[in-house]
């Protein structure tokens, strides 16, 4: 899994473009965007009905029709690489300044569209707040300044997108951009397929070598045939930045006399004396999945090197899940259950249920992603603190989940891929870095100017900046495998509901693994 569990819902947006000045989609983080610098549009976005879940894999796209002026837009050539290090946190401040408008969003690869008209047709898993708004944004001015391009999005669920991707790519009228999730049950599984363009030469024609570091292009590299992960083609680029950890009620921690824990036994000292206040220690939900593969990864990888895990996801030589550390951090998942620290009924409640309950007040410690920032800070960010997991012991190492969020990729159909590939730098470019951090998204890059809305983003930011200046940055345990976010979730649920045993559960994890593994030989 990656920054992926999204609301069980779909959102089919239509951005309406009409000459003017441009105008933010939504409220909050970003302001008004220069008039001497901004595309000549104005998107508004309106919900088409109400959200539900798809009854199939073709999606109703969205209607996308920009009518600027083609005087109005910037004539500059988009290419300059940033300048910020890849290892660096995103800046922060608790002032927000509205982002800069681009110097330029006008693309030679995308010209020819003046004479005849290009239509991209993108799908895409950001329905959260902040993050959806953004690319509405991104991609109106986008198309203000590249007359005749014509943006189709589609916007659904992280599940409703994973369940219809792979065959979208293989139909000629798919998506011609799409998200597609990192590891080797989808990415890998499409690169195996032959249905992603591979994105190495942008990365020098682009400067996304500088962008990012070689460590977050492993994690989208696969070779030509799919079979090895980490290494090879890069087939896709990240908007958002992503670490796992936990949230918490500062209200409560003060209200407690608690401070962040530095180990893990401080940490579950911490949650027996919640609880024996009459809190509920960890909000928590799991309806479906989705919540202990986030919860069991982030106690796994505290116990694991950098190697033991690198090796096991890219599936090196002699990599196994049936280990001492897997069936270890099974049973301290299992001991958070049976101590009550919990929330009650929490096999009925849906992690994103769990999440909006939390920040509503509900629980002191919320496991959960950095994508739920944004959301959180709508609720009341200066409520909220974030920390990474804590490690076994004060003052060692340990991982954290994250790195980038589900990148963007082109599909091998699409009949105008550097025209795509604008759009994808677009996307990932310093600007809109900038658009993500005032609207409380933690950003795939730094930038100068990247400042977020308050506290929690600059703790958020803060996490994902110590992670990633220690190479402490994990993975998502499911990208090791096709299948492996199923069969993980699947197998919690067995843990979980006692109807097998840590180190059971461990066996079963790793023998579906070999298999896949031994399917690449």
């Amino acid at each position: 899994m990656n920054n992926h569990i999204q609301a069980p819902v779909r959102r089919t947006l239509v951005l309406l473009v009409a000459a003017g000045l441009l105008a933010t989609a939504c409220s909050g983080g970003a302001g008004t965007a220069s008039p001497t610098r901004a595309p000549s549009v104005a998107p508004t976005v309106a919900a088409t009905g109400t959200p539900t879940a798809p009854s199939s894999g073709t999606p109703t796209a969205a209607s996308v029709a920009p009518t600027a002026s083609p005087s109005s837009a910037p004539s500059a050539t988009a290419t300059d690489a940033p300048s910020a290090s890849p290892t660096e946190a995103p800046s922060t401040s608790a002032s927000v300044s509205p982002p800069a408008s681009p110097a330029s969003a006008t693309y030679e690869a995308c010209a020819s569209a003046a004479t005849a008209p290009i239509t991209l047709t993108e799908w895409d898993q950001e329905v959260r707040e902040g993050i959806g708004p953004s690319i509405d944004q991104l991609e109106a001015e986008f198309m203000a300044a590249n007359p005749g391009v014509t943006i189709t999005r589609t916007s659904k669920s992280f599940d409703d997108l994973k369940a219809t991707l792979l065959q979208a790519l293989q139909d000629p009228s798919g998506p011609d951009i799409a998200q597609v999730n990192q590891g080797r049950p989808d990415m890998g599984t499409a690169v195996q397929g032959g249905l992603l363009v591979p994105l190495t030469p942008y990365l020098t024609k682009y400067g996304w070598d500088q962008r990012w570091g070689q460590g977050v292009h492993a994690r989208n590299s696969f070779s030509e045939d799919g079979k090895t992960f980490g290494q090879g083609n890069v087939y896709g680029v990240s908007v958002t930045g992503e670490v796992v950890g936990l949230y918490y009620n500062k209200e409560k921690y003060t209200a407690l006399s608690l401070s962040e824990p530095k180990s893990w036994d401080e940490f579950m000292t911490q949650l027996q004396s919640i609880k024996d206040a009459g809190e509920t220690p960890i909000e928590f939900g799991d309806q479906g999945g989705g919540g202990s593969i986030q919860v069991y990864g982030s106690i796994l990888e505290t116990m694991l090197d950098r190697k033991s895990l690198d090796d096991f996801i890219f599936g090196n030589e002699g990599a196994s899940f049936d280990t001492p550390e897997a069936t270890t951090a099974a049973e301290t998942l299992l001991s958070l259950v049976d101590k009550g620290y919990l929330t009650d009924g929490y096999a009925g409640i849906k992690i994103d249920d769990a999440a909006v309950a939390f920040g509503g007040g509900d629980g002191v410690y919320f496991w959960g992603g950095s994508w739920y920032g944004a959301g959180l800070t709508e609720s009341g960010g200066e409520k909220f603190g974030f920390m990474r997991t804590p490690p076994q012991a004060a003052g060692g190492s340990a991982l954290s989940i994250g790195g980038v969020g589900l990148p963007w990729s082109i599909s091998k159909n699409s009949k105008n891929p550097e025209c795509a590939a604008a759009l994808l730098d677009y996307l990932t470019g310093d600007h809109a870095m900038e658009l993500v951090a005032a609207k409380g998204v933690l950003p795939s890059h730094a930038t100068a100017n990247a400042v977020g809305p308050g506290d929690l983003f600059n703790a958020l930011s803060a996490a994902f900046g110590d992670a990633n200046g220690k190479d402490e940055v994990g993975h998502y345990l499911d990208w090791a495998f096709a299948g492996g976010y199923d069969t993980f979730n699947a197998e919690l649920a067995k843990l979980l509901a006692k109807q097998s045993e840590p180190a059971a559960f461990a066996k079963a994890i790793d023998t579906a693994y070999q298999e896949f593994l031994g399917s690449l030989k």
